[in-house]
């Protein structure tokens, strides 16, 4: 494939780096990963995590900003960009806390600024690259690379 995409949907998985290893395994070099996700900064409340109608609402299962850059690396891509589109504020964290059963004065407070959708952009290594990182026992020693 030249280019993976999808829309908020790789938060929703119980497994991220399966996700984002099979992305890397069915591009072929050179390909982009190129998704619209939630991300989040910095630390969020255990209870907004634990929160069911925050995690199918995209919230809870958002992956940390560096996280997210760390689980691409791994996986095996480069050149991985998140360019947020939009930072969540108060009052929005007020609105998507409403009806799911945390404390919203309370938690509201702790979240603002921290929720972001943005851009998530990665390339899979070019056929040299990727041979390099074979012959140096890097990712692709495992099979990960497809």
């Amino acid at each position: 494939m030249d280019v993976v995409i999808s829309n908020c949907v790789i938060n929703l998985s119980a497994d991220k780096d399966c996700v984002l290893r099979e992305a890397f395994r069915v591009l072929k070099p050179g390909g982009r990963f190129a998704v619209s996700d939630v991300v989040v900064r910095g630390e969020i409340p255990a209870e907004v995590r634990k929160s069911m109608l925050l995690w199918v609402g995209c919230i809870a299962g958002a992956l940390e900003e560096q996280e997210y850059k760390s689980k691409l690396t791994r996986a095996g891509f480069a050149g991985v960009l998140i360019a947020p589109t939009r930072v969540y504020s108060i009052e929005d964290a007020r609105q998507f806390l409403a009806k799911s059963g945390v404390d919203v004065d309370a938690v509201a407070p702790l979240v603002e600024g921290r929720f972001m959708s943005a851009f998530i952009r990665a390339t899979k290594p070019g056929e040299a690259e990727l041979g390099a990182a074979k012959s140096a026992g890097g990712c692709c020693s495992s099979g990960c690379c497809g």
